[in-house]
């Protein structure tokens, strides 16, 4: 039986996945900062916007999987089904509820008017746009590539 620190922390497809989601949120807060002219450290941990980094990591750790074990090895035609699974709940389920949250959100501002309602918004910022996957899909495989050639 191995070690956990031969297991854990000297996994490249651990790290690889991890770098990418760090890179995508730290773009995700560079893009905001562009856009808006401000800068806001908490977007680092928000969910949404460009690039997807459930996107980037889920496609990193595939990559990364294909890399080392085969394209035609069956983990990785369980890794390629679960970033597929990732990518459509981020472009369509988590998309959809962040839409309703907005929807919501406008109808309980119309009731306030009237009656008095929590002042507690939902979380609108919640899903991502197909470009934003895509963009993500593209940082995760590009990331894993990159960390192959010089670690791997």
């Amino acid at each position: 039986m191995t070690t956990l620190d031969n297991n854990v922390f000297h996994n490249i497809t651990i790290w690889t996945g991890m770098a990418a989601w760090f890179l995508a949120q730290f773009l995700k807060l560079l893009f905001f900062a562009i856009r808006n002219r401000s800068f806001d450290p908490a977007f680092l941990f928000r969910l949404g916007g460009m690039p997807s980094s459930h996107s980037a990591s889920v496609c990193a750790a595939a990559t990364s999987i294909g890399l080392l074990c085969g394209f035609g090895s069956p983990i990785f035609a369980v890794a390629f089904g679960l970033a597929m699974l990732v990518m459509i709940d981020a472009q369509s389920v988590r998309r959809a509820a962040g839409q309703q949250a907005r929807l919501l959100n406008q109808i309980v501002d119309e009731m306030f008017k009237t009656h008095r309602f929590s002042q507690e918004k939902l979380v609108e910022f919640l899903g991502h746009t197909r470009i934003e996957v895509l963009f993500g899909m593209v940082l995760g495989i590009a990331t894993a590539l990159f960390i192959h050639a010089f670690w791997g």
